[in-house]
C-alpha cells in the first residue's frame, strides 16, 4: 500500500465499520473485532503493493506470530470483507484476499444442556420476587423459542402474540422473523407481565418486555450474569450462557424428530449448514446413551 493510500486507511476503516453498523446491523462487539483486525492489517501493509503475494505474506505473518487458527481465520475474513466493500465502493481494483485459503478449523460442537439439567435451571428463580418472576420468564422464553439473547431483550410488548404463541423478533442483519413459543413460556410470560412488570416499570411509555430493577430495558450482560447465577444454584458445573439455551432448543427439537429446515427457520439461520452442526450433537448423545445402556456396547 502506497504512503498516500496508507494515510487514507483510518477513514476507510471508519467508513467500512459505519457500513457494518448502519446497513448490516452488526453488534458493537463485532465492529470492535473488525476495527482491531483491520488496524493490524493496515499496519502490516504500510507501503506494500496490494496483490495476492502480499496477502500470502500477511497469512505467513499471522502464522509466525503464533495466532490460533480461529484468530487467523477471523483476521483473513475481516480483510476479505473489507476489500469486498472497497471494491463495491470502487475504491480499489482487486481483492487480494478473495481466493486466499483460510486455515481449516476443527469442528466445535455447541454446548447444550440435557433435559434434567434444564429442568433444574428453569426452576431455580424464586418466582415470588419481582426479579425471580422476570428471570423465570426470560429463561423459559430463551429455551422455549430459541431466540438470541439480543432478540429477547429488544422485545416490546406488542411483539408478543399470546393467542398464536408467536413472537416477532428482529434478528441479525435487521431481518424480521416470526418464532414460536410453548405453553410453559406463555405461562411464565403472562405471570411476569401481569404482576411483576407493572411494579418494575417507572416509565409507562417504555414498551420493553424485560425490565431491570430500575425500570430500564434489561441488557445482554445482565442476562449472562443471571444464567451464571442460576446455573450455580442448579448445581450445573458446565458453563451456561444464553446461547447454551438456544443450542439446547435446537438440539432437543432435532432429537425429538423435528425437520432440519424447520429448525433452521426457527433459529433464523441463513444457511442450512449452520443448523447442521446440531445433528452432530444428537449423534453424540445417541452414542452416549447406547454406550451407557447396552450390555455389549463397550468399544
Amino acid at each position: 500500500m502506497m504512503a498516500k493510500e496508507q494515510s487514507r486507511a483510518s477513514p476507510l476503516i471508519a467508513r467500512f465499520t459505519n457500513y457494518l453498523t448502519t446497513e448490516r446491523n452488526y453488534s458493537g462487539h463485532t465492529i470492535s473485532n473488525y476495527r482491531r483486525d483491520l488496524t493490524f492489517l493496515m499496519s502490516f501493509l504500510k507501503t506494500k503493493k496490494i496483490d495476492r503475494s502480499t496477502a500470502r505474506d500477511y497469512l505467513q505473518e499471522l502464522e509466525n506470530r503464533h495466532y490460533s487458527r480461529r484468530s487467523i481465520a477471523r483476521k483473513l475474513s475481516s480483510a476479505r470483507s473489507f476489500f469486498r466493500f472497497l471494491l463495491r465502493e470502487k475504491l480499489t481494483a482487486k481483492n487480494p484476499f478473495e481466493t486466499l485459503l483460510t486455515p481449516k478449523l476443527p469442528k466445535k460442537l455447541p454446548n447444550f444442556l440435557y433435559l434434567e439439567e434444564l429442568n433444574k435451571l428453569l426452576s431455580s428463580p424464586d418466582e415470588k420476587s419481582l426479579a425471580g418472576s422476570r428471570d423465570r420468564a426470560i429463561l423459559e422464553l430463551l429455551y422455549g423459542s430459541g431466540v438470541r439473547v439480543a432478540e429477547a431483550i429488544h422485545l416490546n410488548q406488542g411483539d408478543i402474540n399470546f393467542e398464536e404463541g408467536e413472537l416477532r423478533v428482529l434478528g441479525k442483519g435487521a431481518k424480521e422473523r416470526i418464532v414460536l413459543f410453548g405453553s410453559e413460556a406463555k405461562q411464565a410470560l403472562q405471570k411476569y407481565l401481569g404482576s411483576s412488570r407493572p411494579k418494575l416499570s417507572v416509565n409507562n411509555h417504555l414498551a420493553a418486555v424485560f425490565l431491570n430493577l430500575r425500570g430500564g430495558r434489561l441488557t445482554c450482560r445482565s442476562v449472562e450474569r443471571m444464567l451464571t447465577k442460576y446455573a450455580k444454584l442448579a448445581g450445573i458445573t458446565k458453563k451456561v450462557t444464553p446461547h447454551t439455551l438456544r443450542h439446547s432448543f435446537a438440539t432437543h427439537l432435532l432429537a425429538g424428530g423435528a425437520d432440519l429446515r424447520v429448525v433452521q427457520e426457527l433459529l433464523g439461520h441463513v444457511s442450512l449448514s449452520t443448523t447442521q452442526v446440531y445433528t452432530h450433537i444428537t449423534k453424540e448423545r445417541l452414542k452416549e446413551v447406547y454406550d451407557a445402556a447396552h450390555p455389549r456396547a463397550t468399544r
